[in-house]
């Protein structure tokens, strides 16, 4: 919550200075922001080489066809969510949003003072091209010094982005939002940050709910027992804006929803890690927002957009627990994807963080649902191998998969 009451302070001193400041003192907030854009535009490469490979390489091992079910269900959860969020949000914002060319104050530009470039070591995609390529690597030969390598760069970047990347975007912001106020844009854009985020948060619970009645059906539970078991861990993570800091709240109310704990303890940190669901409905549905809002470039189709939200749950994996690793993970693409500028992905990154903690709650919740998914699997598998039938395999049978 600190770091949002920042954001705004950040927004607010930006408007501010570009309404009353000197010249001067803008260019100094826009060469603030261009410097910090050239950090992030270096990090990303390294923060997909060394999460991703980690987290493919830290993968439970000897878990079989559980384990690939648990990615599966995940990948397919994420995924579905921001194809979801991307239908509603381009058929919906198009007729509330209008771009900047309806405004009609009085245009100027500044130039940074210092224009410093630091081009990053690889791109977007090779980064996850390499990432794939040893993290699956790691696991065939089970090298345990390519496994502390990545293990330790990924706590490198994190230190990186917790110490001085997360500390920065306040800045970063306060440069964006005093360009855009020098340029006559930023009151067109503000009046959407409401909306924006009303509608991303009613698109979590639609999929929460779409998640939770729809397995409550097939499972033979009531949805709404289990949605508000959930609860407690919905809450935490709206203050935490965390999935590993709610990790103990969500291990004990999926546990209080009946999944045994063998199975909880595998499923809740792995879905922590790899199941982005409520990260993808913020992330798509902020992304039409800001293309509509800067007028930069048309609306991309579904089918266009498509390789988009399938890229960005693979980008996502292992997404670091320090608020706003899931956006910061993303900038790669947007920039490489969908052709977002600098200023496209100031905004991304503002309306993203103001409500992050919604969307880790989304995140966390929905593990609950994949959880007793997976469990009902060990299940099957147990009394599939052993022909055991009622109780008795109710009560072994997730100890024994697991």
């Amino acid at each position: 919550m600190k770091l949002i009451l920042k954001l705004l302070a950040g927004i607010v001193a930006g408007i501010l200075v570009g309404l009353f400041a000197p010249d001067l003192l803008v260019q100094i907030l826009i060469t603030m922001k261009a410097l910090i854009s050239q950090l992030i535009g270096f990090t990303i490469p390294l923060l997909i080489l060394f999460f991703v490979t980690s987290g493919i390489a830290n993968l439970p091992k000897n878990s079989g066809k559980l384990l690939g079910k648990t990615v599966g269900l995940s990948y397919l959860s994420t995924m579905g969510a921001g194809a979801m969020a991307y239908l509603v949000a381009s058929q919906v914002l198009p007729s509330v949003l209008h771009s900047p060319g309806e405004v009609s104050d009085a245009v100027r530009t500044l130039s940074p003072l210092i224009d410093l470039k630091i081009p990053p070591i690889m791109g977007v995609m090779t980064a996850l091209a390499v990432a794939f390529i040893f993290g699956l690597g790691i696991t065939a030969t089970n090298s345990d010094t390519m496994r502390k390598l990545s293990d330790e760069g990924r706590n490198i970047i994190e230190l990186f982005l917790s110490k001085v990347m997360v500390p920065s975007l306040p800045f970063y912001i306060s440069g964006v939002f005093a360009d855009m106020t020098i340029q006559g844009t930023v009151f067109s854009t503000l009046k959407t940050f409401t909306f924006v985020l009303v509608l991303i948060i009613a698109l979590h619970w639609l999929w929460l709910s779409l998640q939770f009645l729809t397995t409550g059906a097939l499972l033979g539970r009531s949805p709404f027992k289990l949605l508000k078991n959930m609860l407690p861990a919905y809450i935490t993570a709206i203050g935490t804006m965390s999935s590993a800091a709610s990790l103990p709240v969500t291990l004990r109310q999926t546990q209080a929803n009946g999944v045994k704990k063998p199975i909880a303890n595998f499923v809740v940190p792995l879905c922590a890690n790899i199941h982005m669901s409520g990260s993808a409905i913020s992330i798509t549905s902020v992304c039409v927002a800001v293309i509509l809002v800067t007028g930069n470039a048309t609306v991309p189709s579904f089918i266009e957009a498509l390789p988009f939200i399938g890229m960005l749950g693979i980008t996502m994996v292992a997404a670091p627990g320090a608020p706003g690793g899931a956006v910061m993970a993303a900038v790669g693409l947007l920039g490489s994807m969908m052709g977002f500028t600098e200023a496209m992905i100031g905004l991304q990154i503002a309306l993203h963080l103001a409500q992050d903690g919604f969307g880790t709650a989304c995140n966390i919740t929905g593990d609950g649902a994949l959880a007793l998914w997976v469990d009902k699997f060990a299940d099957e598998a147990v009394s599939g191998e052993t022909g055991v039938t009622g109780t008795e395999t109710d009560a072994t049978s997730s100890e024994q998969v697991a």
